[in-house]
């Protein structure tokens, strides 16, 4: 008969592999020596272990019970046989008679013929499949749920020898064969433009666990309570809070993350875990990890949040555990960093010395989170919505990254870096031309004043200023600095900040836009909850009128950082005349109000909006008698006019400004701001792309505004301009109905001698 392995048999066999973890001796050797432990104590004939190795393949790594020459020799490709098929499921497979299963696959070399019984777990890490670990019997055994559970957490152990040992280079640049693996190219989104090489990092929130093994399982499932005690009252001291405990859907989101913090299955599954010889913090990342493998093959959208939900309370759960909130390890990080994320916050990116950050790519995010406005700040290029780029890249990896055409190479062959490499030299030399142009005037040949304006939202952004010749900020994101900090800024901590953006313009003008979160530009410590389409939802100039006591106090820190000095304010996402007449009367509240308490009055005020939503263009004649300027935000104003989610691979590039229909709208807001002499300019990204930045000066537009790094290559294309025969070109065009005029710009740009 054979013996099942106890509750207390597992935590011996763990105490066995916990020691030769400990020991001496190779990675190799003491992977031999697991898999002859595990064999005994599950009385098995086999025990055996697939590493996954570069190119999707799993390599027989060690064995018992099976021939030795099988051992570096058979390799699997993912979902090939039993072993492939328990790898590409992430799931655990027990079977009385494997042979007769269909994914059944005969390996002559391994002499496993005679084996007729399976069982066998993948080796997860961090959700992702690394391996997996099987045991064979002659005879037709039934595995016991508790023997796979015990299988489960001992792969966990073997997890970490892999990830932390010599078994072979994580580097690894061929298969197991020895032919070079080609180039793996994935597309993605195009977030920011530009070119960079460097080694992939991989940015993952984790604490590391220094010990897997516990001595004493009642004193790991006190920790545990504990622990989940501290949790849960972390959780209701959020939901007594003054904003939540009045209600609201924020606290509906709050009431919900506590019923999944208490659900007892994912406790239970837990304390499993420590019965079985994990200490508690293991036994909170093995169920994580179990969490994260089941959840990922889903294509429900509401069960892949559920995973975020239980993957951010793990962490939370975790930290409890072991006392430390710091879970970014940022340090020793390579000299050019490619850094990759499923997405992540703009003060997760800035943890990172941007000194040696070239690159991001992201497997989620959109050209309007922040985590990519942060990036374009600092010009790295940015390719968002890259699917599944986590599960084939690995820390390490020589990466490239093609902003422009929204491509990644992972492991490029040497001829592609040498080609890249030149690029890279190529446009080092145009960036030194463009900084020889910082002081000259952004004038057409034939004398017509362009002022170019940056966008910002930090700080440390001010100093572009005098680095590019920027004519000031057409458009200072204020949301930024609550995306950085804990919790709401009060109203002081916002004035020292707008007042330090004020005297580091160095006199030139700012625009402030007034807070922009919401949808799909979260808060760290509040939850806006989940929208079909966030682009379109509760955001902007709806929150800040449904919260006014927000927009109180950020206007109220504005004035207050004015002091006797110009102060331009500007509300986003306006879409009807009675949104700006609310939030301007919100405006004048506070100006009385700080007159009335003393405060030195603003020299010049000016109050303008955003012009994003297509409803707001049928609204011309009543919004031009109330506003000192328009800036048009050309990113949302497109997605919206032609019904396309810019986040979309698939229609992203399908819709282009610079058709007929975008051309028109421009053109008519241009038309209508001129004859009510109100100053309008473009704020979008396509103002910093030489091209459109043409196409926009022969429409009329006199200011654009862009990231810095965008300022030389336009300031080059207008002065190469001549803008008369532009707008002359322009008009010959309107009645073409083709879907776009972009290469009938080209063309003309070329015939010209324009440089774009």
């Amino acid at each position: 008969m054979v013996r099942i392995p106890t509750m207390t048999g597992s935590r011996r066999l763990l105490a066995r592999l916990r020691d030769v973890m400990a020991g001496a001796g190779t990675s190799q050797e003491r992977l031999d020596q697991i898999v002859s432990i595990i064999a005994s104590d599950f009385v098995a004939e086999v025990c055996s272990v697939y590493v996954l190795r570069a190119g999707e393949v799993l390599e027989l790594f060690a064995a018992t019970g099976l021939a030795s020459e099988a051992i570096h020799n058979t390799r699997l490709s993912i979902g090939e046989g039993l072993i492939g098929r328990i790898a590409v499921q992430a799931r655990p497979l027990a079977l009385a008679d494997a042979q007769s299963h269909p994914d059944y696959a005969y390996r002559p070399e391994t002499g496993e013929e005679i084996f007729q019984s399976l069982a066998g777990v993948p080796i997860l890490r961090g959700g992702r499949v690394t391996g997996v670990l099987a045991v064979q019997n002659r005879t037709g055994r039934a595995y016991t749920e508790e023997e796979v559970e015990t299988l489960e957490t001992t792969a966990m152990v073997i997890a970490e020898l892999i990830a932390s040992s010599d078994l072979f280079s994580p580097e690894e640049l061929h298969a197991v064969d020895g032919v070079t693996l080609l180039s793996i190219t994935l597309d993605g989104v195009r977030l920011n433009g530009g070119l960079a090489l460097g080694e992939a990092v991989r940015h993952e929130r984790r604490i590391q666990i220094l010990k897997l093994v516990s001595d004493d399982p009642v004193a790991e499932q006190r920790r545990l309570d504990n622990a989940v005690a501290e949790m849960h009252g972390a959780i209701d001291e959020m939901l007594e809070a003054k904003d939540v405990a009045e209600g609201g859907e924020h606290r509906d989101i709050l009431e919900t993350y506590k019923m999944f913090a208490e659900d007892a299955g994912w406790l239970a599954r837990i304390s499993e875990a420590i019965t079985n010889g994990l200490t508690a913090e293991a036994a909170v990342e093995k169920v994580r990890n179990d969490t994260r493998a089941r959840f990922r093959k889903q294509t429900d959208r509401y069960l892949r949040e559920r995973l975020h939900d239980f993957d951010d309370l793990a962490h939370r759960l975790l930290q409890h555990l072991v006392g430390i909130q710091e879970i970014s390890d940022v340090t020793n990080m390579p000299e050019n960093i490619i850094l990759f994320a499923r997405n992540m916050g703009p003060a997760e990116l800035l943890d990172y010395d941007r000194t040696h950050l070239r690159g991001l790519v992201l497997e989620e995010g959109s050209a309007t989170t922040h985590v990519a406005i942060v990036a374009r700040a600092l010009d790295i290029p940015v390719v968002g919505r890259a699917a599944e780029v986590l599960d084939k890249v690995e820390t390490g990896d020589t990466v490239i990254v093609d902003g422009d055409n929204a491509q990644i190479h992972i492991r490029p062959a040497n001829d592609t870096q040498q080609a890249f490499v030149d690029t890279l030299t190529a446009r080092a030399q145009k960036m030194a031309t463009y900084a020889a142009l910082r002081d000259v005037p952004a004038e057409t040949k034939d004398g017509i004043q362009i002022a170019l304006h940056m966008n910002a939202g930090l700080l440390a952004d001010m100093q572009n200023i005098p680095e590019t010749g920027a004519d000031g900020i057409g458009l200072y994101r204020t949301e930024i600095p609550f995306m950085d900090s804990s919790d709401f800024p009060d109203v002081d901590r916002q004035a020292e900040l707008y007042g330090r953006v004020i005297e580091q313009s160095g006199g030139k003008p700012v625009v402030f836009r007034t807070l922009d979160v919401g949808g799909d530009k979260g808060l760290p410590y509040w939850d806006t909850g989940n929208e079909e389409n966030p682009a379109m939802g509760w955001r902007a100039i709806r929150v800040a009128l449904d919260r006014p006591a927000l927009m109180r106090h950020q206007l109220r820190a504005l004035i207050r950082a004015a002091q006797d000095r110009d102060l331009s304010i500007m509300f986003p996402m306006i879409t009807e005349i009675a949104e700006f007449d609310a939030a301007k009367k919100i405006l004048d509240m506070e100006i009385k109000r700080a007159l009335k308490k003393g405060r030195t009055p603003i020299r010049n005020l000016r109050v303008g909006t955003m012009l994003e939503v297509p409803a707001l263009a049928f609204q011309m004649p009543a919004l031009l008698k109330r506003v000192d300027f328009i800036s048009i935000g050309s990113n949302d104003l497109f997605q919206f006019l032609f019904a396309s989610d810019r986040g979309s691979p698939l229609i992203a590039d399908r819709y282009d400004p610079l058709s007929p229909a975008g051309l028109h709208l421009l053109q008519s807001l241009i038309e209508q701001c001129d004859a009510a002499s109100v100053p309008i300019s473009l704020c979008g990204e396509m103002a910093g792309r030489p091209l459109d930045a043409m196409a926009l000066i022969g429409l009329g537009f006199r200011t654009l505004s862009m990231a810095p790094s965008s300022i030389g290559p336009v300031k080059t294309m207008i002065r190469s301009l001549t803008a008369g025969d532009l707008t002359r070109y322009l008009e010959s065009l309107q009645d073409v109905s083709e879907h776009s005029l972009r290469e009938k710009l080209r063309e003309f740009a070329l015939d010209h001698g324009v440089m774009i």
